[in-house]
C-alpha cells in the first residue's frame, strides 16, 4: 500500500509556529507529500523536499511571488496508478462538488485547500478532500492533515487530529 501524506494552509513561518511533531513522522514515513497551496514561503516547500519523500504542490493566495513561479494552480499526479487532481481555492461552497468533478475528469480524487476545514466526501466515484490545516485551524474544530492509503486502485483516506 502506498501512503500519501497530504497538508495545506501551513502559513509558516510565522513567529515561532512550526508543524506539529506528529505530521513531521507521517510526511517523513509517506511515500508522497502533498500540499494544497499556501505555504507562504518557498523555505517551507525546501523544507519538506528536504524530509525524504517526493513532494506535489500548488501554488495558494498567500504565497510568496517567487513560490508562485514555481508552482502551478493545478495540478494533477498519479500515484499507486490513481490520477489525484490539486487546487488551492475550490471557489464557493455551493456547487463546488460539481464543479471540481468537471475540473479534474478522470481522477479518483481531488484535493484543495483554502477553507482550513478538513472534508472527506464522495461525490459520484470521486473523492473530494481537504486536509484542513497543521498549523492553523481559523474556523475547524483542530489541527490536521490526511493520511491517503492507496491499494488496489482505491484510496482509503484517513484524517488525522493533530494537537
Amino acid at each position: 500500500m502506498a501512503v500519501i501524506a497530504t497538508i495545506s494552509d501551513t502559513h509558516l513561518p510565522r513567529g515561532a509556529r512550526r508543524l506539529p511533531e506528529a505530521c513531521l513522522d507521517r510526511l517523513r514515513a509517506a511515500d508522497a507529500i502533498l500540499h494544497c497551496g499556501d505555504f507562504s514561503a518557498r523555505s517551507v516547500l525546501e523544507e519538506l523536499r528536504a524530509l525524504g519523500p517526493p513532494v506535489h504542490g500548488v501554488r495558494g493566495n498567500v504565497d510568496e511571488p517567487e513560490l508562485r513561479g514555481l508552482l502551478p494552480e493545478e495540478l494533477v499526479v498519479e500515484l499507486g496508478g490513481l490520477r489525484i487532481g490539486m487546487v488551492h481555492d475550490p471557489g464557493p461552497a455551493a456547487g463546488r462538488a460539481e464543479r471540481l468533478a468537471r475540473r479534474f475528469p478522470g481522477c479518483a480524487a481531488v484535493l484543495f485547500g483554502h477553507t482550513h476545514l478538513p472534508q472527506l466526501e464522495r461525490h459520484g466515484g470521486m473523492w473530494l478532500m481537504n486536509p484542513g490545516s497543521p498549523t492553523e485551524r481559523r474556523r475547524a474544530p483542530f489541527r490536521s492533515m490526511l493520511d491517503l492509503g492507496i491499494s488496489a486502485g482505491e484510496i482509503r483516506p484517513e484524517l488525522v487530529r493533530l494537537t
